[in-house]
């Protein structure tokens, strides 16, 4: 175990959040700047990780006061910290209990899926729906690469669908060129998963290409 302070300054959490944006710390140091310090025989990146090992992203959305104070290294005050960060994602998200994100523009799509702004790759992600437009669920890695009409498969996206009783997906993708403009290779996958959708009685919304400061949107050019 190495303590916080053996780290180089810049590779510290709140340094790092400070220097490169929130959106560039892993889900290991975010939870980190919440619990500030660490507990006796690990320093508070490696109890972050712990707990995210133990807990998934969406689990630890859930937890209430009683369930974090049973983590060892969680205290009342941590405790309280988190389920803080939780009520304001919570609200600012508008997610309840009973309510989820709907998807009704361009917009909501780029939401969803701005980290990929800054990827250095291309990555496809995929937003399932339900009938009412509500995403019950993104994959936010379905391709990582250069995206090759041989390679992306269908299949990878609808075994998901299948399994969370979507009606419909929206696929997003990045060109770190900066270029939105759609490849041949683009066109062709679309076109591809499309025609897997009808046949599944899945709708393709829209694929959405975005770069650093554009937005192509395959619904708005009337290419779906």
């Amino acid at each position: 175990m190495s303590k916080l302070k053996e780290i180089p300054r810049i590779e510290r959490p709140r340094e790092k959040l400070i220097s490169k944006g929130a959106q560039n710390l892993k889900d290991e140091e975010l939870l980190a700047i919440l619990l500030r310090t660490g507990r006796e025989g690990k320093n508070v990146l490696e109890l972050a990780k712990q707990v995210l090992r133990k807990y998934s992203k969406k689990r630890l959305l859930k937890l209430k006061y009683e369930d974090l104070t049973k983590i060892k290294g969680i205290n009342s005050a941590k405790a309280c910290t988190i389920l803080a960060a939780q009520e304001l994602v919570k609200r600012a998200l508008k997610i309840g209990e009973e309510t989820l994100p709907i998807i009704h523009s361009t917009k909501d799509v780029i939401a969803q899926s701005v980290y990929l702004r800054d990827r250095t790759r291309e990555h496809l992600m995929t937003i399932y729906l339900n009938a009412r437009n509500e995403m019950v669920w993104k994959k936010q890695s379905t391709f990582i690469g250069t995206l090759n009409a041989n390679l992306v498969h269908p299949r990878e996206i609808f075994n998901e669908a299948l399994e969370h009783n979507a009606s419909s997906v929206i696929l997003v993708h990045n060109h770190p060129s900066g270029d939105a403009e759609p490849s041949q290779d683009d066109l062709e996958i679309t076109k591809r998963i499309q025609e897997a959708g009808k046949i599944m009685g899945i709708d393709v919304l829209d694929h959405v290409i975005i770069t650093k400061t554009k937005v192509f949107s395959f619904k708005e050019k009337k290419l779906l």
